[in-house]
């Protein structure tokens, strides 16, 4: 998805419509709003009944482990993002929907672990300030003049070193690397935000095909959900209070 839609230059997009660029917009946002919801609502979900949470939790005679679920969860959004972004031209849009539909539930039931290791009051200030982080930084994209598109590159290595830097500490389980890395994960997806709802603007300068405006609306929701998700979830490792 990254390389497919991030990457695109703005200046290849000539002859925008104002009307366009807004129903894009729009529609990007829409989509991010349900899949909010959706995500919010299947980990309250798996996170409260305890019917759900015992799918992704078993009870051994050693105490609890996580499940073969759980482990679908964990790593079936990694699958859905690739399928959206490689797939982009070969799927049809309500294909292309019922996916990022999917994902935004699977992701959801995912982050239901959260309510395990994070007291509920920290997680609700956490996406309240993630909320109101992400709305500025929107606001700030849509309406600046200077154009992001370096900037966006600069991010998007930023988040490459990131992966790395979590990957090596996997292994090293450094507290501080950790700390280091929410640091950085916040800037750089703060900055993201920024950059991509400029190219979400910009994405409907020459567009006329409605399939096309429909496919970017998704794709540009997935876009920004991926912002918000990520901001949040630095933000609540380094704000969020564990559970005693």
């Amino acid at each position: 998805m990254d390389s497919n839609f991030r990457n695109t230059p703005i200046e290849k997009f000539e002859n925008a419509t104002f009307v366009t660029q807004n129903t894009i917009l729009r529609s990007s946002f829409a989509w991010m709003s349900l899949a909010m919801v959706l995500t919010t609502v299947s980990a309250l979900l798996f996170a409260f009944v305890p019917e759900l949470t015992s799918l992704l939790i078993e009870q051994t005679e050693y105490g609890f482990k996580p499940s073969i679920l759980a482990y679908v969860v964990m790593f079936a959004p990694i699958l859905f993002v690739m399928a959206m972004g490689f797939g982009l031209n070969k799927m049809s849009v309500p294909v292309l929907i019922s996916t990022f539909i999917a994902y935004s539930v699977v992701n959801g039931i995912s982050f239901s672990f959260i309510f395990l290791v994070y007291s509920l009051g920290s997680i609700y200030k956490v996406f309240l300030s993630t909320a109101a982080l992400f709305a500025l930084m929107a606001i700030a994209g849509y309406t600046t003049k200077t154009d992001l598109t370096k900037l966006g590159s600069i991010l998007m290595i930023g988040v490459i070193g990131i992966v790395i830097a979590s990957l090596i500490n996997f292994f090293m389980k450094s507290e501080s690397m950790d700390y280091l890395i929410s640091i950085l994960g916040v800037i750089i997806f703060t900055g993201l935000t920024a950059y991509d709802v400029q190219k979400i603007k910009n994405l409907g300068d020459g567009v006329g095909d409605n399939t096309i405006n429909r496919k970017f609306g998704i794709m540009g929701a997935l876009t920004l959900y991926l912002d918000f998700i990520n901001l949040f979830l630095f933000l609540l490792r380094l704000f969020g209070g564990r559970k005693d």
